[in-house]
């Protein structure tokens, strides 16, 4: 007969997932090496909403994008961004501590707003996808405390229109 084959204990597969896990451990450290072998910082970080349709969203911020399966550090961070849908306007908040309101570039179009800050030690970027068309000559910008405020009227009002005549 055959050779007898030795069955696996639930040990030997934790022994390998332990392996594992420090082999992709050692992977991603590599990743976020910079210079001279030292650690570039980074900063990651996510929250879940519900929205109004009852359903979760989770979002991302920080440093850290993923590239396939790999993790890299980019040199933009990603702010935490509240996007808030009023009946005639649209609402934006961007959390960007540490950059002065000179160094802020904002830029709006009819369905996207692009913001940029930096200064020596921190460089943010962020495209929103805004959740209705706007005017954007009408965006108007406030920065108090690290909190950038974008409000932006929006094309047309829900429910709006004219009124029609019957003849």
């Amino acid at each position: 007969m055959g050779e007898r084959r030795r069955r696996r204990s639930i040990f030997d597969i934790f022994d390998e997932l332990v392996r594992e896990f420090e082999e992709e451990f050692e992977d991603i450290m590599k990743s976020f090496s910079g210079e001279y072998g030292r650690v570039r910082p980074y900063v990651y970080g996510f929250r879940i909403t519900i929205g109004p349709d009852g359903k979760p969203k989770i979002e991302e911020f920080g440093n850290v994008k993923r590239v396939g399966i790999k993790p890299r550090i980019v040199e933009e961070m990603e702010p935490l961004v509240d996007v808030i849908e009023e009946d005639d306007k649209v609402k934006v908040v961007a959390e960007m501590p540490g950059v002065e309101k000179e160094k802020i570039n904002v830029r709006a179009t009819e369905d996207t707003l692009i913001i940029k800050g930096s200064n020596a030690n921190r460089k943010y970027y962020k495209e929103v996808k805004l959740p209705a068309r706007v005017k954007p000559e009408t965006a108007k910008a406030t920065y108090r405390n690290g909190v950038l405020e974008v409000v932006i009227e929006k094309h047309e009002k829900k429910g709006g229109g004219v009124e029609v005549k019957i003849d």
